[in-house]
């Protein structure tokens, strides 16, 4: 009861006229924020967090989390519409967003896309609001050794259970965690892999260029190629009765959703993750318990709901740790905690005693956002077909442009437009060769990460492997991810023994036969 009447009291303030228009012109600003490749939830909240030192504190928060939760939304509009990641947490809604686009389905893709975002939004709340200090103290037990194993498992849900060709996924993950090795050692700050003291590489492969150009880029390649000159226009459409179909479509994906929110929610936690590794990590898990995974990459819809739920939630996950403990969850916390630094409002335990009013209304107005975003997502829906029924001979410059501004945009820098013009062609060569480029985003996402836990970890044991298992959480995941990495070679063995058990009783028949 006493948590009902906190938020009640939330709702009265996250209901005041100016917090609510600042609700509402915060959900639209990040939707379009987030659609526009290279800008993402980061760099919004980065370029208006001065503009919020004209009101008070708790409304300046309102109106920065509701620029997130619409950017996270907005993220998956370039994925479908036009195969370009608007932020590295819609990376995964583009493997089967944008072949649904594509196939005349955009309208589908984005209203999936919409439902699952509210739904993770939605799922996420309620856990934040009924169970906020004792999920952040969860947090807080995942050490190094724990981090680690849960990187293993991702990269084991990829390999086991997959369903790529399994020498291929190897490579493509190998590629990755190159990649993401390129720059400055995490430890001594040594530089490595900079090719010939090549000052671009000194601050590493930005992500963000390497998906724009393998997905953007590449995409305008490989449409190049199979259109042999002519690029049929999209025959997208969008209508109610669509709209009510594919609302009626998404009551088989509901499992696929909770599955996303509390996968990308409990990600969100982990100090320093954020919402990119839960939303790739829920597309595999969805994947892996999906009865048809052929169809992952080729327009299944569960493809866009399960990233969709999961960014969603780990943007919401990712704020618990900054207020309980202090700690951004995310690049965007990150921002949003040096704002509350700024406004005079010490992140904490105590936080929630002291600032109950600041806390409760944040928690209230992330209601009403959620709410907000996915009518203006849904609202907007026949502007976002209209962009893919423009001609490929006019479509195809625009998002070169946008390309190449959102390869610009991060680093200011036109070492990364050149970068990302070759991981266009990477992309391409990449999908022709039929290489599955899914396994590389997550390596180049997960390497940093894990490779600090994994050094981390070592330097904690003296050197020890065994810490890792001695444990109980990273001991129990690192045998499931073992388990994991395993299974080709046990379901190889066992196509082997059921072939040569074929193979034998087809000549006891023979025998028989003429005998």
């Amino acid at each position: 009861m006493e948590i009902l009447q906190l938020l009640l009291g939330g709702f009265s303030v996250a209901f005041e006229p100016m917090n609510l228009f600042l609700v509402i012109v915060g959900c639209a600003v990040g939707l379009f924020i987030g659609a526009m490749p290279g800008l993402g939830s980061v760099n919004g909240v980065a370029i208006l967090l001065p503009v919020t030192f004209i009101v008070p504190p708790t409304s300046a928060i309102i109106f920065l989390a509701a620029i997130y939760y619409g950017a996270m939304y907005g993220g998956a509009v370039s994925s479908i519409m036009l195969g370009i990641p608007g932020a590295s947490t819609a990376v995964a809604t583009t493997f089967d967003g944008r072949p649904m686009a594509v196939q005349g389905n955009a309208d589908k893709a984005l209203v999936a896309a919409a439902v699952a975002s509210f739904a993770g939004g939605t799922i996420s709340i309620v856990l934040f609001t009924l169970f906020a200090p004792p999920l952040a103290k969860v947090a807080l037990a995942f050490g190094s050794p724990e981090e680690f194993a849960l990187m293993m498992l991702a990269f084991g849900t990829f390999i086991g259970l997959g369903g790529d060709d399994i020498p291929k996924t190897f490579f493509s993950i190998f590629i990755g965690l190159v990649l993401s090795a390129v720059g400055l050692d995490v430890m001594s700050g040594e530089p490595r892999l900079i090719f010939g003291d090549i000052s671009g590489f000194f601050h590493g492969i930005n992500f963000l260029v390497l998906a724009i150009g393998i997905y953007g880029i590449g995409e305008i390649l490989w449409t190049i190629e199979t259109s042999k000159g002519t690029v049929a226009v999209a025959s997208a459409t969008v209508n109610v009765q669509r709209i009510i179909a594919t609302l009626g479509e998404l009551k088989k994906s509901i499992k696929t959703m909770f599955m996303g929110s509390f996968i990308g929610y409990f990600v969100g936690l982990l100090p320093a993750a954020g919402a990119t590794p839960g939303s790739i990590m829920a597309y595999g898990m969805a994947k892996t318990l999906s009865k048809n995974p052929g169809s992952y990459g080729k327009g299944n819809i569960d493809g866009v709901a399960a990233p969709e739920a999961a960014n969603n939630a780990a943007s919401t996950g990712s704020m618990l740790p900054m207020l309980t403990l202090g700690i951004p969850g995310s690049p965007t916390t990150a921002i949003l905690l040096g704002g509350m630094v700024i406004w005079g409002l010490e992140p904490g335990p105590r936080l929630f005693v002291e600032q109950s009013d600041f806390v409760w209304g944040l928690i209230a107005s992330l209601y009403v956002a959620n709410l907000f975003a996915v009518i203006l997502n849904v609202a907007f829906l026949p502007l976002f077909i209209w962009v893919l029924k423009l001609r490929f001979t006019v479509l195809a410059p625009v998002i070169f442009v946008l390309c190449v501004v959102g390869g610009y945009a991060p680093t200011q820098d036109m070492h990364d437009v050149w970068l990302m013009l070759l991981f266009g062609v990477v992309g391409y060569l990449m999908r022709k060769l039929d290489y599955p480029m899914a396994p590389m985003v997550l390596a180049i996402v997960l390497g940093p990460l894990a490779e600090s836990s994994l050094r981390q970890s070592l330097m904690i044991s003296h050197g020890s492997p065994m810490v890792f298992f001695e444990r109980p959480i990273a001991g129990v995941t690192m045998l499931i991810a073992a388990l994991l990495f395993l299974l080709p070679v046990f379901q190889a063995i066992k196509a082997r023994i059921k072939g040569v058990n074929q193979g034998n009783a087809g000549k006891l028949g023979d025998n028989s036969a003429g005998s």
